[in-house]
């Protein structure tokens, strides 16, 4: 198959000139060119795991790369040095070196993995043979952690998530989507395996995987609880088929007896009515069975969730021992003694401070003396300059201006418009002497001061 119709090509892969360059075997020295060897190194390590994943698959050989990566009649030459570059920088690894550094039956599950002629390779590695077989395989290392992680993700949004073990066959049809062939599955498990989330084995030739559940950091070995739950959920689900299956027959049974009965066949009617009555009775033998371990299954999981509990209890005693071990009674009543003396010596020193500072009397006298002479000092010159209030009321004046005028009269005003008349004219003789009075007054103050 041609490489164009399964990935998307570099944009110089139509520049001739360049690719002449890229298809063109590497120098044997490095340092001959450093910044060619490089460039053509990266070129083909990118298009290659490119390929790859475009394809879905994650194991290469130099055979297939050859074929794949084919234009205008000619084959990339320095592949097998692009190949031995990868190895030696840890990005692609042997697929049998791959499977047996770890430790399962891989090679008794007989599921297609590619582990050919891998004493061949090992006398080829101790000889310090530079050769690549063309059939040998090699696994892409960041392509294989990818389809690990997708599987993990898969299963765990399943419906077997509540199953610890699983059959092959069945993740086999869950992964189709992700995994191309079978192959691309088991080297999926077996980093799976290598980062110890799950574990793989043979139960009565059949092949089982076990998941790592929610809450764990490792896969557990393979118990004869997990066998014993397994074989309960394979009975479950085969009963349940077989229940739908005889459900299925019952129908067309009654189905068979109407037809009949329109065409007035009363005793084939009657006959398909008692085999429907046979069916349903096996299916109901069946669906009670069927019930049955549905019930174990319930109580089993109800004690796995009460194990879980357990152990919480038994981590949260653990842990509040271990929080109230320099902790005792006699302790926590001292501590609390001494707070509250602290809180009692806190209330006397606040007391004592909002007392304030008594001062001596002598003092009191200067502090107060000193106020009067700043309200004295802050009086304005105005006010300053009036005479002072009488402290004993208003006590008759003896100044010559104010014994002319007339007192105050103190009875009523009856009086008549004549004495008012006179009364006036007696106000504007006086006010006229008033001020000849004040005039005079004027001019000896003036005289005296000359």
């Amino acid at each position: 198959m041609s490489i164009s119709a399964v990935t998307t090509l570099p944009p110089e892969w139509d520049d001739d000139d360049r690719m002449e360059f890229m298809f063109s075997d590497f120098k044997e020295n490095r340092e001959v060119n450093t910044t060619d060897w490089d460039s053509k190194m990266d070129f083909w390590t990118s298009l290659m795991v490119r390929t790859c994943r475009d394809r879905g698959t994650v194991c290469v050989n130099l055979q297939d790369l050859n074929k794949s990566f084919r234009r205008k009649d000619k084959s990339p030459l320095g592949l097998g040095t692009v190949i031995q570059s990868m190895a030696r920088s840890g990005k692609i690894q042997r697929e049998s070196e791959f499977a047996a550094n770890v430790d399962c039956g891989w090679l008794s599950w007989g599921v297609g993995l590619l582990l050919v002629k891998p004493l061949k390779w090992t006398f080829s590695t101790l000889l310090g043979s530079s050769r690549v077989s063309l059939e040998e395989s090699f696994v892409v290392i960041e392509l294989v952690k990818e389809k690990a992680a997708d599987l993990l993700r898969v299963y765990q949004k399943s419906e077997f998530s509540n199953c610890s073990i699983v059959s092959f066959q069945d993740l086999c049809a869950l992964s189709s989507d992700i995994c191309a062939d079978e192959s691309t599955l088991c080297m999926a498990l077996l980093q799976l395996q290598r980062d110890k989330q799950v574990t793989v084995s043979l139960h009565e030739e059949e092949k089982i995987v076990k998941f790592c559940q929610p809450g764990q950091d490792r896969v557990s070995p393979v118990s004869d609880v997990d066998i014993g739950i397994y074989q309960l959920q394979r009975s479950e689900k085969l009963l349940g088929e077989r229940v739908e299956k005889l459900g299925h027959e019952a129908d067309k049974c009654t189905e068979e007896a109407r037809t009949l009965l329109r065409e007035g066949k009363k005793s084939q009617a009657l006959r398909c009515l008692r085999g429907r009555k046979r069916v349903e009775k096996r299916a109901d033998n069946l669906f009670a069975k069927l019930e049955s371990i549905r019930g174990i299954l319930d109580r089993i999981a109800q004690s796995q969730t009460d194990k879980m509990v357990i152990q919480a209890y038994q981590a949260g005693v653990s842990a509040l021992r271990l929080s109230l071990k320099d902790v005792t009674v006699e302790r926590a009543e001292s501590l609390v003694d001494q707070i509250q003396e602290l809180c009692d010596t806190q209330d006397e020193v606040n007391q004592t401070l909002s007392g304030g500072v008594s001062t001596g009397a002598e003092d009191m006298d200067e502090l107060e003396e000193e106020l009067k002479t700043l309200l004295d000092e802050s009086k304005p010159d105005s006010i300053s300059g009036l005479p002072a209030v009488p402290a004993h009321g208003l006590q008759p004046s003896h100044d010559e201006v104010l014994s002319s005028l007339p007192t105050v009269p103190h009875g009523s005003l009856n009086i008549s418009t004549e004495q008012l008349e006179e009364e006036l004219n007696q106000l504007t003789l006086t006010e006229s002497g008033v001020q000849q009075k004040k005039r005079t007054m004027q001019a000896s103050r003036m005289e005296a001061a000359q």
